[in-house]
């Protein structure tokens, strides 16, 4: 469900990072070393969530320094990289906080994503997801992954919810 309600009560959102942050490439140098892209719009989503007070955690299957790099920019509480079953660490994640479904939203893009995605309240996806996911998403961006679209799943949440023209204002001093 995604109404005023709903987005009100998240306190946790899940963001899977390649395909939703990223534009889903892998880039090499010449050294070996991996590389990412990161759309620079989606950190306003991310203030705004910090804003709001909801906890963000980055769950991907991956490892990358570049990935660890730019949460740690963004001021992620959680970075989880190299989770080869999102499912049991989403659960376990929930049960030793105490985090009902209703308080925890994920935003993700792919088939490895369905199955955390089926445990939270909330589900957004970049308009480039797999069909599968954007047959379960609350929401669906007409962005896609790595262009903004984690910034405009957030932006539409708060949107809903009545509250992105105050934490646009309270963050950048602007009146929307």
């Amino acid at each position: 469900m995604f109404d005023r309600e709903s987005v009100q009560a998240i306190r946790y959102l899940i963001i899977d990072v390649d395909g939703t942050m990223t534009d889903a490439g892998i880039y090499y140098d010449e050294n070996g070393n991996e590389l990412k892209k990161f759309c620079t719009k989606d950190a306003a989503g991310y203030f705004a969530a910090h804003k709001r007070g909801i906890k963000l955690m980055a769950l991907t299957g991956r490892e990358c320094q570049a990935t660890l790099r730019r949460l740690q920019e963004m001021k992620f509480d959680y970075i989880v990289q190299n989770c080869k079953d999102k499912v049991t660490y989403l659960r376990d994640f929930m049960e030793s906080n105490g985090i009902t479904k209703q308080e925890i939203g994920y935003i993700g893009d792919d088939v490895n994503d369905l199955a955390p995605m089926k445990l939270c309240g909330f589900v957004g996806c970049p308009e480039d997801a797999c069909e599968e996911v954007k047959a379960l998403a609350d929401y669906i961006s007409e962005v896609k992954g790595g262009y903004g679209a984690v910034r405009d799943v957030i932006c539409a949440m708060f949107k809903v919810s009545g509250e992105w023209a105050q934490i646009i204002a309270d963050l950048y001093g602007a009146g929307i």
